[in-house]
């Protein structure tokens, strides 16, 4: 970050003394105000609830422009990456700050696919859930789990440690996915098969079984890959934040990542796309394409509870660059299936078609976004909805070792302790029993 010869000077009315304030610009987005001297000058602290004014760190990963609908991976255009590049050069990117050359990839591809395998042990995990068990449940366990497995790379400040860990996840993280998916089928488990690409390798994981030879599809398969290209790092959002905030800790990378699958799991993150498709469910089960005006109805009506999953977008206020890749994809593989007519996805056609002219969601920026195509592209391939968010994870996993690594490396990290605002009871006297 540079500093600008700008200052910023805050004044108070209680007599305090007003102080300045360095300014910091980016390379590109907004300039920050270092406030990090404003307790010890005036013992006040600032109150940014959910962090929306705070940069927490600085960071030459991603960057994303809200307004202009933009999103960068080290500056390249997400949309460029996910026709132009594959998912472990995506990778390789993230970690790295460059793409891959020829011999770079090679070599990258390789290591991860020697460390595809788990340990056999961890079969005994997956046995102690129950079959129903959610998928990032189990992932919450598992991946947190891999710990106890490779005590060669736990010290997240060893540079060789945390490069280690980084290749096991990204390696292990589709077996782990496909493993949760086969367990709760109730089908045998499927070894990973270090002739074929990552993605490729996923796919027969989670589809293939032991009786008969499995047949990929190209275009399914691609689809995968650019769901995890989309999907791999997002800039500061609240998984991000954890991984960094646990790892700011000093403790385990497996761990810091497992708390950032825990972060994912919830509804208004990463379980977005599992409610779209649910809301699409919903709206089937009470009519379908004929009463979609009914539902766009109460969408609109402010005393209603019913919410329209999988439009908008917090940070988007422009369409989601990602929703338009996806949309492309999704297109093909309906097609690929033969599912342009299956009563599912014409009804989530019908409504982006409503979303994309009513004046009421126009107006409010109300776009698809990337969860609401991702679940249709997903459920057409045939993954259970429970297992979208698992698959997310999967994907978000390179992004978030990329962010821990560059925390590390920052001479100027310190352990995350946010501050409060103390609005409870002040000083009192406990009273004998009898007294209270």
């Amino acid at each position: 970050m540079n500093n600008s010869d700008k200052k910023a000077t805050l004044s108070f009315n209680d007599g305090t003394p007003s102080i300045d304030f360095p300014i910091y610009e980016g390379t590109v987005g907004p300039d920050v105000i270092d406030i990090r001297k404003l307790y010890g000058a005036t013992g006040k602290f600032t109150y940014d609830p959910g962090f929306m004014s705070t940069a927490a760190c600085n960071s030459s990963i991603t960057y994303i422009d809200g307004d202009k609908g933009e999103l960068l991976y080290r500056g390249y255009p997400i949309e460029q990456l996910a026709v132009n590049a594959d998912f472990l050069e995506t990778c390789y990117l993230l970690l790295n700050g460059e793409l891959p050359n020829a011999a770079q990839k090679e070599k990258f591809v390789a290591t991860v696919t020697k460390h595809t395998m788990v340990h056999e042990q961890m079969q005994f995990f997956f046995r102690g859930f129950r079959r129903d068990a959610h998928p990032m449940s189990v992932l919450v366990g598992t991946v947190g789990a891999l710990a106890s497995f490779y005590h060669d790379s736990l010290d997240i400040n060893d540079p060789h440690h945390r490069e280690v860990s980084a290749i096991r996840l990204i390696a292990k993280m589709p077996t782990l996915v496909s493993m949760a998916y086969k367990y709760s089928a109730g089908q045998p488990y499927m070894y990973p098969m270090n002739s074929l690409s990552y993605t490729s390798n996923f796919m027969r994981m989670m589809f293939a079984t032991p009786c008969e030879e499995y047949q990929q599809s190209d275009v399914l398969t691609r689809a995968m890959d650019r769901i995890f290209i989309l999907h791999a790092d997002h800039e500061q959002n609240a998984s991000t934040s954890t991984v960094r905030l646990c790892g700011s800790s000093g403790t385990n990378p497996f761990a810091a990542i497992a708390a950032g699958v825990a972060c994912l799991w919830g509804p208004a993150h990463g379980g977005a796309n599992e409610a779209a498709l649910n809301m699409l469910g919903d709206i089937q089960k009470n009519g379908g394409i004929e009463k979609i005006g009914d539902f766009i109805k109460q969408v609109k009506d402010k005393n209603s509870t019913v919410k329209l999953m999988g439009f908008g977008h917090r940070v988007y206020k422009n369409y989601d660059p990602r929703a338009t890749l996806m949309q492309e994809t999704c297109k093909e593989v309906l097609k690929e299936m033969g599912l342009e007519n299956d009563p599912l996805f014409k009804l989530a056609m019908a409504l982006e078609k409503i979303a994309l002219e009513d004046d009421y969601f126009v107006q409010r920026k109300l776009y698809p976004n990337v969860d609401f195509y991702s679940g249709i592209v997903q459920r057409a391939i045939g993954i259970p909805v429970s297992l979208f968010t698992a698959i997310f994870a999967l994907a978000r996993t390179v992004g978030w070792i990329a962010q821990l690594n560059e925390m590390i490396g920052d001479p100027e990290y310190k352990i995350g302790r946010p501050r409060q605002l103390f609005t409870g009871s002040e000083r009192r006297d406990v009273q004998p029993i009898a007294q209270r």
